[in-house]
């Protein structure tokens, strides 16, 4: 306890940390900063319901008075604390990779076998519901001329599902997670990305997955949901393609509208973007606010 009374600021991940912030300020160091960073639309999040939510949503109210700053990812969060709570807009920091420079790898070409006329869409990270994983499943399994394949990289309670899918249809591959510090080149691999989330919450609704972000650090296009956040970095920067329905025909829609787009055009666009959606551009507005809230 008696560390906590040196402590000049108090960084609260997600609405778990809340509470001992708040205790640490209240009874062990009154001049602490608290900055509560909400990972997401914290009290909307998948699958919180029922009496943990209320508790959620009181939680929040109660004690995020008590935070000297609030963070939050993304724009749309953003206006929405502003409307529940009435407090300061949130700053906002993107959940970005660090800036690099990769070289495109064919990486599933090699493993899979996948010839050169074949175009690769890839769906990158965890096999949970609620990411459009059976959508993209049902349209490739419609798609039968097979001049594009997807691959799925990663873990989660689909993979079975996806396992047999791919056991059953040339054009669907599984390949397990590989580690944080490999999975850029696997993404590089691929012609485009999907970021299928389904607007199954508000947390998901007002969301911007940091995998898109990665999709463009290797200079990857997207496919993703007509949820406003993505759906208005697409079409603002003309990086990828908006799926209009979160249904298996308009994303064969969406993957033949790829197919046929300027895609060297988009990769054009996406190489000056990354320069602004990365860390180092997002560590900055952290650290000025760890900077404004130390000198008040």
């Amino acid at each position: 306890i008696g560390l906590y009374k040196n402590f000049d600021i108090i960084h609260c991940n997600d609405l778990n940390a809340l509470p001992i912030g708040v205790i640490i300020k209240k009874f062990y160091n009154k001049n602490v900063k608290i900055v509560y960073d909400a990972h997401e639309y914290e009290t909307e999040r998948a699958g919180l319901k029922g009496i943990f939510k209320i508790i959620s949503k009181l939680l929040e109210r109660t004690l995020i008075k008590y935070a000297d700053k609030v963070l939050t990812v993304s724009d749309s969060i953003a206006k929405e604390y502003v409307r529940l709570y009435g407090i300061e807009k949130p700053a906002v920091v993107l959940n970005t990779p660090v800036f690099k420079q990769i070289d495109k790898k064919d990486l599933f070409r090699d493993k899979f076998s996948i010839s050169e006329d074949k175009t690769i869409f890839l769906f990158q990270g965890r096999f949970g519901k609620g990411r459009g994983i059976e959508i993209i499943l049902e349209a490739f399994e419609k798609n039968k001329d097979h001049s594009s394949v997807v691959v799925f990289l990663g873990y989660g309670e689909l993979e079975d599902l996806i396992k047999l899918k791919s056991s059953q249809n040339k054009n669907i591959y599984f390949h397990p997670a590989v580690s944080p510090e490999n999975v850029l080149d696997y993404t590089s691999s691929a012609d485009f990305g999907f970021s299928t989330i389904e607007d199954i919450c508000l947390s998901y609704r007002y969301c911007l997955p940091n995998k898109i972000f990665e999709y463009f650090m290797v200079d990857v296009p997207v496919i993703v949901s007509a949820l406003p956040e993505m759906k208005k970095i697409v079409e603002n920067f003309s990086i990828g393609i908006v799926i209009e329905e979160n249904n298996a025909d308009s994303l064969q829609k969406a993957i033949e509208k790829a197919l046929k787009s300027n895609r060297e055009k988009m990769v054009e666009n996406i190489q000056q973007i990354k320069k602004i959606f990365n860390w180092e551009n997002q560590e900055k507005i952290l650290l000025k606010i760890y900077k404004e809230l130390y000198e008040d």
